[in-house]
C-alpha cells in the first residue's frame, strides 16, 4: 500500500511538472499570439507573381521569446523559420523582449513589475535569466545563433552589410537581432558592447515603461532622454547600430532626432491620423523621422491600425505612403508580440494582394513589402 501511494505521488508530481513546464507555456503562447480564424485568402496570379520577386522584409517580430522550436513549422504563434520562408521573407528583425509590466496598457505603466520573470522560469530558461534583463537578452541572442547553426543554408543571422548582401544573393532568410527596450543594458554602457558582440544590431530604446535611458510613450515620466540615454545613442551611432524609437515618448523621439548622426526606425507602429490610438505618435513626428531619412514599419494589430484585417492594414500603409513618401514605409508586423493578427508569416502574399487592391502600383508595393527595408539595412548595418 505504501509503495502504491508513493508511486501515485510520483505520478502526480510528474503530471504537475509537465503541466507547469510544457502545457502552461504552450497555452500562454497560443492565447497571446493568435491568428484570427479566416477562410484561405485569395491571392490572384498578378499578386502572387509580384510577391515572388520581392525580398519581403519585416522590422519586428518577437519569436525568440516563446518556447517553441523556431526551426520547425508550428501550429501556434505567428512565426517560425519555415513559415517566414514560405511567406517570402528575406529580412526579419528578431527582437528580444526582456521585461513587460503587469496589466500592460498603452496609457500608463509603472516599471516596478515584470511578467517575463515567471515566463522565463516556466519556459526553463537558464537560471541566470530569472533575475537579469541583460542575461535574458543574451539568451535570446544565443537562441537566434543556434537557429543559424541548426537550420541550414536557407537561414543566416547577419551582422553587417556584407553578410546581408550575401544572404540576399543566395535567396536565404536573413535574421537581424534586436532588443525591445535598452533596460536590458541594466544601466551599464559596456553591456551595449557585449550585446553588440553577441550580434545586436537594432536597439529599441524603450518598451512599455520608463527606463534608465528616458521615458516610454506608455510610462509615467513623459520626459526625454537622460544623460545615460544620450550616451547610449552616441555609442550606438559609433557602433553603426540602428536605433528604434517604436515605444519611446514623443520627447525622446525628438531628442534622438536632434542627437543621432544616423536615421532611426519606428519598427512597429500605426499612423495616428489613420488610427487615433495611444500606441501611435503624432503624424508630425512621424514626418520628422522620415525627413531625417528614417523608416516606419506599419503594424498588423489593433493597437496600430484599430481594426486588424488585411484591408485596414493596407489602408494604413496607403495613408503612410501618402504622408511620408513611399520610400519611408515598411512592414512592422509585431508577429508573436502578444498581439492578434489576421494572418501569420506564411500568408504574407495576401498582403501584397491587399495593397494592390487598395490602389498601390507594383513599384510602391515592392518598396513597402521589402525593398525599402533591405535598402535601409544595406546602408545602415555596420560595415564589414
Amino acid at each position: 500500500m505504501r509503495n502504491f501511494i508513493g508511486a501515485g505521488i510520483a505520478v502526480l508530481l510528474i503530471a504537475i511538472v509537465w503541466v507547469v513546464f510544457f502545457a502552461v507555456p504552450a497555452r500562454i503562447d497560443a492565447n497571446l499570439n493568435a491568428v484570427i480564424a479566416h477562410d484561405p485568402y485569395t491571392v490572384r496570379s498578378q499578386a502572387r507573381t509580384l510577391h515572388e520577386t520581392i525580398p519581403v522584409a519585416d522590422l519586428h517580430a518577437d519569436m525568440l521569446l516563446w518556447m517553441r522550436d523556431p526551426t520547425q513549422r508550428q501550429h501556434r504563434g505567428q512565426t517560425d523559420i519555415p513559415r517566414l520562408i514560405e511567406g517570402g521573407v528575406k529580412l526579419q528583425v528578431f527582437t528580444a523582449v526582456t521585461k513587460s509590466p503587469k496589466n500592460l496598457n498603452y496609457d500608463e505603466n509603472e516599471a516596478n513589475s515584470d511578467d517575463i520573470t515567471m515566463l522565463a522560469m516556466v519556459q526553463r530558461w537558464p537560471v541566470g535569466t530569472w533575475g537579469s534583463l541583460f542575461e535574458r537578452a543574451m539568451h535570446q541572442a544565443e537562441r537566434l545563433q543556434r537557429v543559424d547553426e541548426d537550420y541550414g543554408p536557407e537561414f543566416r543571422m547577419v551582422r553587417d552589410r556584407s553578410e546581408l548582401r550575401r544572404s540576399l544573393n543566395v535567396g536565404a532568410l536573413a535574421g537581424v537581432f534586436g532588443v525591445e527596450g535598452a533596460h536590458a543594458l541594466e544601466g551599464e554602457i559596456d553591456n551595449l558592447d557585449r550585446l553588440y558582440d553577441a550580434g545586436l544590431r537594432v536597439i529599441g530604446l524603450q518598451h512599455f515603461f520608463d527606463n534608465e535611458l528616458g521615458a516610454s510613450l506608455h510610462g509615467t515620466a513623459g520626459g526625454g532622454l537622460t544623460d545615460f540615454g544620450r550616451a547610449v545613442v552616441r555609442r550606438a551611432n559609433e557602433r553603426e547600430m540602428i536605433i528604434d524609437v517604436a515605444h519611446s515618448s514623443e520627447a525622446v523621439v525628438r531628442d534622438v532626432l536632434a542627437l543621432s548622426t544616423r536615421p532611426v526606425i519606428v519598427s512597429h507602429t500605426g499612423l495616428k491620423g489613420h488610427c487615433d490610438s495611444a500606441r501611435n505618435i503624432p503624424d508630425a513626428l512621424m514626418k520628422a523621422v522620415a525627413e531625417a531619412g528614417g523608416l516606419i514599419g506599419v503594424g498588423f494589430w489593433d493597437g496600430a491600425v484599430c481594426t486588424p484585417d488585411l484591408a485596414t492594414i493596407a489602408e494604413a500603409i496607403v495613408y503612410a505612403v501618402d504622408l511620408l513618401g513611399p520610400e519611408h514605409v515598411a512592414l512592422g508586423s509585431d508577429f508573436d508580440g502578444a498581439v492578434t493578427t489576421p494572418l501569420d508569416a506564411s500568408e504574407l502574399p495576401a498582403l501584397t494582394q491587399a495593397l494592390l487592391d487598395a490602389g498601390l502600383d507594383e513599384k510602391t508595393v515592392r518598396a513597402v513589402m521589402g525593398e525599402n527595408a533591405v535598402r535601409f539595412f544595406l546602408e545602415y548595418l555596420p560595415a564589414p
